[in-house]
Parts: C-alpha cells; sequence; structure tokens
C-alpha cells in the first residue's frame, strides 16, 4: 500500500510538472503565431512586388522578380510548425472527453504544415534558382505569379486545412468570456473561408483570389486567437503555481 501511495505521488507529481511545461510551451506558441501571422500579412501588404502586377489578376513575368517576394514567405514557413506545436498543445490542454476534437484539429494542422512548408521550399529551391538562372521552360505552373498555377493552389488548400483544423476545437473551448471569443473566432473564419471559396467558383475567378482572400481572413484570426489563446495558457499555468517564463 506504501509502493503504491508513492507511486501515485510521483504520477501526479510527472502529470503536474508536465503541465506547466504544456502550458509554458503553448503560451510561446500563441504568441509566436501572432507575431509571425502579424509579420506575413504586413510583409504581405507593403512590401510584396506582386500589387504592381494587378490591373485586374496577377501577372507572371520571368525577367522580372524582387527578392521581398521570396523573403516575405519566411515568416509563413516558420509560422507551420508553431501552428502544429500549438495545436498539439491545445490537444494536451482539452479535456478527455473532447479530445477526439483537438486531435481532428492536430491531424488537419499536419496536413497544413506539410502542403504549407513543401509548396514554399518548392519556391525557395527549385523556381527561383530556375528563374535566377534563366531556366525557365516548364516552370510557368510553379511561379507565384500564375493566378492558376501550382504554387497558389497548394497555399490555398493549405490555409483551406488550416481552416478546418481551427473549426474543430471550436468543442474544445466553452465556458468563460475568452473562450466563447475563440469559438466565434473560429466558426466566422471558418464561414468565411468556405463562403468565399465558393465566391471564388461561382463569379469564375482564378484560385489566386481565394489565395489572397483566405490569408487575409486567416491572418488577423491568427493574430487576435493567438492572443487569447496566451491569455488561457498563461492563466492555466498560474493555477497550477508559478507562472509562465
Amino acid at each position: 500500500m506504501v509502493q503504491l501511495k508513492l507511486n501515485q505521488e510521483k504520477y501526479i507529481e510527472a502529470r503536474k510538472n508536465l503541465s506547466k511545461m504544456v502550458n509554458r510551451l503553448g503560451f510561446w506558441a500563441a504568441i509566436l503565431t501572432a507575431l509571425l501571422a502579424a509579420v506575413f500579412i504586413i510583409m504581405g501588404m507593403f512590401g510584396s512586388s506582386s500589387w504592381d502586377y494587378y490591373p485586374g489578376m496577377v501577372n507572371y513575368i520571368w525577367t522580372y522578380y524582387k527578392a521581398i517576394d521570396y523573403v516575405l514567405f519566411i515568416p509563413a514557413f516558420l509560422l507551420a510548425p508553431v501552428f502544429v506545436i500549438l495545436m498539439a498543445c491545445i490537444h494536451y490542454y482539452t479535456s478527455l472527453e473532447k479530445k477526439i476534437f483537438s486531435l481532428i484539429g492536430l491531424a488537419f494542422a499536419l496536413i497544413y504544415a506539410t502542403v504549407i512548408t513543401t509548396d514554399y521550399f518548392i519556391l525557395w529551391t527549385v523556381t527561383l534558382p530556375s528563374v535566377m538562372h534563366g531556366e525557365t521552360a516548364g516552370l510557368s505552373l510553379f511561379s507565384m505569379y500564375n493566378p492558376h498555377g501550382i504554387f497558389v493552389a497548394l497555399e490555398s488548400v493549405a490555409y483551406l486545412m488550416m481552416s478546418v483544423a481551427l473549426i474543430s476545437i471550436t468543442p474544445v473551448f466553452e465556458g468563460g468570456k475568452i473562450e466563447r471569443a475563440l469559438r466565434w473566432i473560429f466558426i466566422i473564419g471558418f464561414i468565411l473561408s468556405l463562403g468565399s471559396l465558393f465566391g471564388v467558383y461561382l463569379m469564375n475567378y482564378d484560385i489566386v483570389m481565394y489565395e489572397i482572400v483566405v490569408i487575409a481572413i486567416y491572418c488577423p484570426v491568427l493574430i487576435i486567437s493567438g492572443i487569447l489563446l496566451g491569455i488561457i495558457f498563461r492563466r492555466a499555468g498560474k493555477s497550477l503555481g508559478g507562472g509562465i517564463s
């Protein structure tokens, strides 16, 4: 009986230490998510030269490119693993009866991260060097300036998977004002994302229009929800004793 009690105490202490670590990691992942999303959308709005090609839709030109068009995807690339870490922390944070929802969200987050990192890595290691060396034969489908190219399509489906990941975890948050706010942010983001996808299809626009809209939707979603999730993880950490450092 004494040994059993000691084992139980060790288990409880280990669980408590793990919870502290998850709350600390979740806090910083949430803050980094908000920060990277903010940097990405700011660079996209004020730094990208793609806007120079918008008389109506993107025009792709092989003889002209700016480094900023390739640099601005660095925060979006870094966002992918940070987002997966955040979703993993949310999965651990979730109560047992609702872990199926957080697990589904984590699964879709992994799909998003895999697609988006592959897309950007191909951009940097295949498209950019090929353009710089004038090796453009058969490369148009991979260009970020092609309004119906592979790059744009993969980026679009990646953010669609992110929207599914976030809508999947809405049942996880309940109770307080912050939790309710998160639920509505994820629900509204998903409705806008899905609605814009159907809107682009019905209006016969190229997929690039959806890419622009979905990024414009989910960068603010990630900024706001990242801050709110940081508050939740910080509060959870304090409830276990000690703060987040």
